[in-house]
C-alpha cells in the first residue's frame, strides 16, 4: 500500500482562504474570489483510524473483486489520509496519484458550468430546453435547471447500450445519439420527481456547448480547472484511451455461457472513448484534484450567485428514500454529505463532502462490475469513520452527526461478495 497526507498546492488553500482566479468568459484575470474553508490539519489520522478506514477499503476490494483501490479522506480537525491500495488490472503497484474515470460525479461540474455561464448571462436557468437542443420538440416544458436538477423527467441509457461499453469501448458516440436511448423511455411529468437520468446531462451538455460556442472540455478548462488549479482533471478527447496520465488500470468480470460470473478472468477495460460518459460521466480526474473541487464545489465557488441556492430544493434520491437521502443540482445529498456515485467500465467511483467541517472522502474501486451503489457505501462507512476521529492539537472536533454507523454500511458492502 501506498499513502501520504494531502498535499496542498499554492493554487489550492492558503491558510483557511482559497483564492480561486475567476478566468470564465466576462471576468476579468485579475478578479479573485476568496473562499472561507475551514483549516485542514497537518499530517495522518491517529493510527487507529487509518488503521479502520484501510480494513474497510479492503473489505470493499475483496467484495468487489477489485485488485486495487484509491482513496482520500479528510477530516480538518484530525488529518488526512491518501492512500493506493493493491495492484491495478496491469498489476501495478497503485499510487495515490494514479488517475481514474470519475464517472457520475461529471454531473456535478456539468452544473457548475450551468450555474457559471449563467451568472455571466449568456443562459438562463429558466431557458427551455429546446432553445439548446433541437429534434426534441416535446422538451419544450424542461428547462436546463431541470437537466441539472434531475426534474426534467427523462429516463437513463446506460441500462439499455451499457453493455455495448464492454463489447466495443473504442465506439465514438455523439452525444444526441447516445442520449436519445434515453429519451426514448418511459418519461414522468416535469419538476415532479427527481430521476437519475443520464440522458439528462447529456442533453444539458450540449445545450451548453451551444450557448457558450465551447467544447465540453473547454467549458470544464475556463469554468473549473483553470480557476481552482487542478492538474490533473480533463474531459479526454473522444478517441479511445485510458484516463489520465498516469491511469489506474480497472477491469470488469464477463459472464460464463451459464450466467455465473467468470472470476477467474477479468478483463482490463480501462482504454475507451470518453464520448460514451460525455458530460454524464466522461471527466477524469485525481485524488487530490477531486478533493479539492468537492470542497469548493459544496462551498459554492463556482457558479456566482445564484449557485447560493443550488441545493436549496431537494427531492427524494428514489421513492421510499429515507428522509436524510436527496438529489437536486447534479449531487446526491446524504444527510450533511453532499457529493456523487457512478460506475464506468474498469471503475466504481464515489465522492462526497460535508460543507460545514470540510470533511471529504473520494474512493475507486478498480473493478466496475458490482455497480456503483457499492461505492457510495463504502464512501458513507468511510465518512462515518473520519466523523469519529479525535482532533488534533490546536484544533477542536465538530459536532458531526451522520444518520447511520459505520458498521452499517460495512455490513452492505460485505453482503456483495461477488466472487468469494
Amino acid at each position: 500500500m501506498a499513502a501520504r497526507g494531502i498535499r496542498r498546492r499554492s493554487a489550492a488553500i492558503a491558510g483557511a482562504v482559497l483564492s480561486v482566479i475567476l478566468l470564465a468568459a466576462g471576468c476579468a484575470p485579475d478578479k479573485t474570489l476568496e473562499l472561507d474553508l475551514v483549516e485542514q490539519a497537518s499530517g495522518g489520522f491517529p493510527d487507529d483510524v487509518s488503521a479502520e478506514l484501510d480494513a474497510a477499503v479492503q473489505s470493499a476490494m475483496a467484495a468487489t473483486a477489485s485488485t486495487g483501490a484509491l482513496v482520500g479522506v479528510w477530516a480538518p480537525w484530525s488529518g488526512s489520509w491518501l492512500a493506493g491500495l493493491g495492484t491495478d488490472a496491469t498489476g501495478a503497484t497503485v499510487t495515490p496519484d494514479m488517475t481514474f474515470r470519475i464517472a457520475d460525479l461529471t454531473r456535478l461540474m456539468t452544473c457548475d458550468v450551468l450555474y457559471a455561464v449563467a451568472s455571466e448571462g449568456t443562459v438562463s436557468l429558466q431557458d427551455p430546453v429546446t432553445d439548446y437542443v433541437v429534434g426534441y420538440p416535446d422538451l419544450h416544458d424542461a428547462t436546463l435547471l431541470d437537466l441539472c436538477n434531475g426534474t426534467a423527467g427523462l429516463g437513463s441509457f446506460e441500462p439499455v447500450i451499457g453493455a455495448q461499453w464492454y463489447g466495443n469501448p473504442e465506439r465514438v458516440w455523439d452525444p444526441l445519439e447516445i442520449a436519445a436511448f434515453g429519451l426514448g423511455q418511459p418519461r414522468s411529468a416535469v419538476g415532479t420527481e427527481y430521476r437519475d437520468s443520464d440522458a439528462g446531462f447529456m442533453l444539458l451538455g450540449m445545450a451548453l456547448e451551444r450557448a457558450t460556442r465551447l467544447s465540453a472540455a473547454a467549458m470544464y478548462e475556463r469554468y473549473i480547472v483553470e480557476p481552482l488549479g487542478l492538474v490533473a482533471t480533463s474531459l479526454p478527447r473522444a478517441a479511445a484511451s485510458a484516463p489520465g496520465a498516469q491511469p489506474l488500470h480497472g477491469a470488469w468480470i464477463p459472464t460464463n455461457p451459464d450466467g455465473t460470473l467468470n472470476c477467474a478472468e477479468p478483463r482490463d477495460v480501462s482504454v475507451m472513448s470518453s464520448s460514451a460518459g460525455f458530460t454524464d460521466a466522461g471527466v477524469v480526474s485525481s485524488l487530490e484534484d477531486l478533493g479539492l473541487y468537492l470542497q469548493a464545489m459544496a462551498a459554492g465557488a463556482i457558479g456566482g450567485e445564484a449557485v447560493s441556492e443550488r441545493f436549496s430544493e431537494p427531492l427524494p434520491a428514489y421513492s421510499g428514500a429515507p428522509a436524510w437521502y436527496t438529489a437536486t443540482g447534479g449531487a446526491l445529498i446524504a444527510g450533511s454529505l453532499i457529493g456523487q456515485m457512478g460506475a464506468m467500465p474498469g471503475y466504481l467511483t464515489a465522492g462526497f463532502t460535508d460543507p460545514a467541517t470540510g470533511m471529504t472522502v473520494v474512493v475507486v474501486l478498480n473493478n466496475s462490475t458490482a455497480g456503483a451503489a457499492v461505492a457510495g457505501d463504502l464512501a458513507w462507512q468511510l465518512a462515518a469513520i473520519a466523523s469519529r476521529a479525535p482532533a488534533a492539537s490546536g484544533f477542536t472536533a465538530p459536532e458531526l452527526g451522520l444518520p447511520w454507523t459505520a458498521q452499517q454500511y460495512g455490513n452492505a458492502v460485505a453482503q456483495i461478495n461477488i466472487c468469494r
